[in-house]
């Protein structure tokens, strides 16, 4: 059960997403149904903390209550600062005793450097990517995810990618009821597709049942087909009708509109990586034309194909 939350402030944090970890656990959201944790902010030496913008936050409690905690979270800090050897070693018990273990962006440089990412997979902002494989040539670091849980091991991606962590381990632990609600207060989506810096290479799906994983792997490998709810029906061995509720139920969306997001998401991957007209990149995704993807960037994305590739588009050659 996900109760106790330490979190713990380490000199030289980043005060964002050390926000993120207090705004998720640490806010009573029992007025609107939603979960209430025992939220604990420690130190290894109580007193001021000087963060990375140089104003200092003033924590009390020491890493003592962190003995019986079922979740520590480490937010970012400045990378290559020192880090004090009662934290490592709090992390270290937290992972053998089955908590969960959360780090926020450069905060996987302390679960690094504690041993708990060897032989795990793991993720940190892409512009430390690289220095994290470097420094942990035993975690297998992918820079391309918002999140990786290995084994209750949640390394968070850059900023706001903290927010899906969390949202993810209140998910696992409480349900998707107690993660919406605290996804509805915070106004963000309780859950993102894609990956780091709009980079999708394949959309992450979280599915609770193998024949949705599979149903949903099939859509993805082709999108640029006229798919309807009746065709994806059949491929799960289902009625339609059966096929949209339960579908509706798992990934708390419409088929139609799962596909048409995934759509999206592939478009602006080859807008991002290609030189693809816009007709040619609206066929391979399956919207048809242009004027029906530019409908549909509009629409979520508040921006045109055309706008989109002049913005991102330059990535190619960086």
């Amino acid at each position: 059960m996900l109760n106790k939350i330490v979190c713990i402030a380490l000199p030289g944090m980043a005060p964002f997403e050390f926000g993120v970890i207090c705004e998720v656990f640490g806010i009573d959201r029992s007025d609107h149904g939603g979960p209430t944790f025992d939220f604990h902010l420690t130190a290894a030496e109580p007193g001021p903390i000087r963060t990375k913008l140089g104003f200092d936050i003033i924590v009390t409690e020491g890493l003592d209550a962190a003995a019986d905690a079922d979740l520590i979270a480490i937010p970012a800090y400045q990378n290559g600062s020192e880090i004090h050897p009662e934290i490592l070693r709090v992390v270290r018990e937290a992972e053998a005793r089955g908590a969960w273990v959360l780090s926020v962006c450069s905060g996987a440089f302390v679960l690094g450097e504690a041993g708990i990412l060897n032989g795990r997979r793991s993720t940190t902002h892409w512009m430390y990517t690289d220095d994290l494989a470097a420094a942990f040539p035993e975690t297998d670091v992918d820079p391309d995810v918002l999140f990786v849980d290995d084994d209750k091991v949640v390394t968070g991606a850059g900023t706001a990618a903290g927010i899906d962590a969390a949202l993810h381990i209140v998910r696992k632990e409480l349900g998707a009821a107690a993660a919406n609600i605290v996804a509805k207060r915070m106004v963000v989506p309780p859950q993102r597709d894609g990956g780091q810096s709009q980079f999708i290479q394949s959309p992450v799906v979280e599915c609770q049942s193998d024949s949705f994983a599979v149903v949903t792997e099939w859509m993805l490998q082709n999108l640029d087909q006229p798919l309807t709810v009746d065709q994806l029906a059949r491929q799960s061995l289902m009625s339609p009708r059966t096929f949209a509720r339960r579908f509706r139920a798992e990934l708390g969306t419409t088929p139609t509109a799962w596909l048409n997001r995934q759509r999206l998401l592939r478009a602006q991957q080859l807008l991002e990586e290609t030189t693809q007209s816009l007709e040619m990149i609206a066929a391979d995704t399956g919207f048809g034309g242009a004027a029906v993807m530019r409908h549909h960037f509009i629409k979520v994305l508040q921006t045109t194909p055309t706008a989109y590739r002049r913005a991102f588009g330059a990535r190619r050659a960086g």
